[in-house]
């Protein structure tokens, strides 16, 4: 497969100076740089097919020969020209243009040799909520078994890479010598080694150890939503960044209250024939204790009463859902000979026949109310 050429790579012409090839390579490499497409291969070989065009276009004497020879005079059209043609990889490439990306440290950051930093495993919990803990938020206290540095353990800086975490290595190609850097196989670019091991530690030094976390959770949450603890996870060897607790959240069902994906809150109240007609005071279940509301007389069964800010809380904390409370009328399934009476005689009254107005609602106008 034929190589691009390293100025259609960059977008520039070949008249381009040094500020623009610069300027062409940084924009590219932000755009690519593994920071912003994690896991995303495509990404990451254009990261390095920008880097090596930057390679050979922003050195006067690489630049003179490429010009003059094409990909020939880098070692072969399918050969990675750049950092002498032995093929590229991200250590290379923050190693020896980590001043592109404006200051020291690697990542955006990079410049000067890229010491790996180490973090700890993350380590994985359920917690358990109920509804008034999903309304109100909620801290927790948990205990958790994790990974410490034990007590007494010692390190010392690598003797391979001397603490930078990598190797260079020099070689020599038509060039001229080429740099490379790599990660130090000795301390795996930890830059330390363990000197001093405690008994009853593993390998690394570490020990396991019962630590009680506070973990608050904010309101809103949800079943199966996943928070994370920065930082309270297991320890990383040779000092480097805790990870961190992934928090699994698992809501229990309310015995009364449903909640739907508007963070609004039903409940369904069933009343009697007696009760729809003369108008009673029902009593409404919320996470905070019964709240009392009036029925008028004459209620129809469907009939939805919205209680305002009774939900539940969203999580960026915009607005809050709303208690849906749907009245349904009971209809008795056994009634005695009186009770039989009665309504046979109801039947043949005016008040009894169905009259609906533009009062009561159709079916589509109260599923427009309880998710409006």
């Amino acid at each position: 497969m034929s190589k691009r050429d390293y100025y259609e790579t960059l977008g520039v012409s070949k008249n381009a100076d040094s500020k623009e090839i610069k300027k062409a390579y940084r924009k590219l490499a932000v755009k690519f740089h593994p920071d912003k497409n994690p896991d995303n291969k495509q990404a990451e070989e254009k990261f390095k097919e920008a880097a090596e065009a930057y390679d050979i276009l922003s050195n006067p004497d690489k630049k003179q020969k490429y010009d003059q020879y094409g990909h020939s005079a880098m070692g072969g059209a399918g050969s990675r020209g750049g950092f002498g043609g032995g093929g590229m990889n991200m250590d290379d490439i923050f190693s020896q243009f980590g001043d592109i990306f404006g200051g020291g440290g690697g990542g955006f950051g990079g410049g000067g040799q890229r010491r790996r930093v180490v973090k700890g495993s993350n380590l994985r919990i359920r917690i358990t909520l109920n509804l008034k803990d999903v309304v109100e938020g909620v801290d927790k206290k948990i205990k958790v078994r994790k990974l410490v540095i034990a007590e007494g353990v010692t390190y010392s800086t690598c003797g391979t890479c001397h603490g930078s975490g990598q190797v260079t290595r020099i070689s020599n190609t038509i060039l001229g010598q080429m740099q490379t850097s790599s990660t130090c196989p000795k301390c795996s670019g930890n830059g330390k080694s363990i000197d001093k091991k405690p008994s009853g530690s593993d390998h690394n030094g570490m020990i396991q150890k019962e630590e009680t976390v506070e973990i608050s959770i904010p309101a809103g949450v949800e079943d199966g939503m996943q928070l994370k603890v920065s930082g309270k996870g297991n320890a990383a060897p040779v000092g480097g960044v805790n990870g961190d607790i992934l928090v699994v959240i698992s809501v229990e069902e309310h015995i009364e209250l449903v909640r739907d994906s508007s963070n609004n809150l039903h409940f369904d109240k069933y009343i009697s024939f007696s009760e729809a007609a003369l108008g009673t005071t029902v009593e409404i279940p919320t996470v905070n204790g019964k709240v009392k509301t009036k029925l008028d007389s004459g209620t129809q069964s469907g009939k939805t009463l919205r209680l305002k800010g009774k939900g539940v809380p969203s999580l960026e904390g915009y607005r809050t859902g709303d208690l849906l409370v749907h009245i349904n009328v009971w209809t008795p399934q056994q009634l005695n000979k009186k009770e039989k009476e009665f309504f046979e005689n109801c039947n043949s009254s005016d008040n009894f026949i169905p009259k609906p107005t533009n009062k009561d609602k159709s079916f589509f106008d109260k599923v427009k109310e309880m998710f409006g």
